[in-house]
């Protein structure tokens, strides 16, 4: 069954601890964490103060996406506020081993994201090295936009590519009950969702619904 990662991008901020506990207890396998610096995208979220503040809710783990110009300065303060998995964007601008190489060293989990005009085979020299491909099928930055039909089409490209490697496809924007299916279909084995969840009454309810694939 495919793994659900609520972003807290969309959560209520005033109890951000709560809302984490909330998802957790309802459900959810992991806790997606978009970080923003304001230049890499145009906002800003969460730092690492915040992640460790947010730790002792849950025993679930954290993908801490860094959507930044510059992570490799901040992989290891990450790291330490209780990060599981880093993962990383392919066009930051920073030479994307070098970024594998500090994550692997501060013992947590390679993630590689990808933009929706990037192109998938520019992913392939990574694939050894990593354990997900975060397939945003918005542009980062903004939670609530609405999903890009085309991410299906890398969902499946992406799961060609790595073969019998073991490696995660996680899809992140405009995540909801009806987008779900077609990206499990795809090979998505992640789906990371905000609004969708966040927006209801019922977490455990939203949360089942994408599990199972259904509208």
């Amino acid at each position: 069954m495919v793994l659900i990662a609520p972003s807290i991008l969309s959560a209520d901020f005033a109890c951000l601890g709560k809302e984490v506990a909330s998802v957790s207890k309802a459900g959810a396998d992991m806790i997606h964490i978009d970080v923003m610096d304001g230049h890499f995208v145009p906002n800003l979220t969460f730092g690492p103060c915040v992640i460790r503040d947010i730790r002792k809710y849950t025993d679930l783990p954290f993908d801490v996406h860094l959507m930044m110009t510059n992570p490799g300065e901040f992989i290891g303060s990450f790291a330490e506020a209780g990060a599981d998995m880093i993962t990383v964007h392919l066009e930051s601008g920073e030479n994307v081993s070098d970024l594998i190489s500090k994550i692997k060293k501060v013992g947590c989990r390679v993630g590689l994201s990808i933009r929706p005009k990037t192109n998938i085979n520019a992913i392939i020299p990574y694939l050894p090295d990593i354990d997900l491909i975060l397939v945003m099928a918005v542009e980062p930055g903004f939670g609530g936009q609405r999903f890009q039909k085309q991410a299906i089409a890398r969902i499946a490209e992406i799961k060609d590519l790595i073969g019998r490697k073991e490696v995660q496809i996680a899809v992140d924007g405009g995540v909801n009950d009806v987008t779900a299916p077609a990206c499990i279909v795809a090979g998505a084995d992640i789906l990371v969702a905000g609004s969708y969840i966040f927006g209801k009454r019922s977490y455990a309810k939203a949360i089942q619904i994408l599990k199972e694939g259904v509208r």
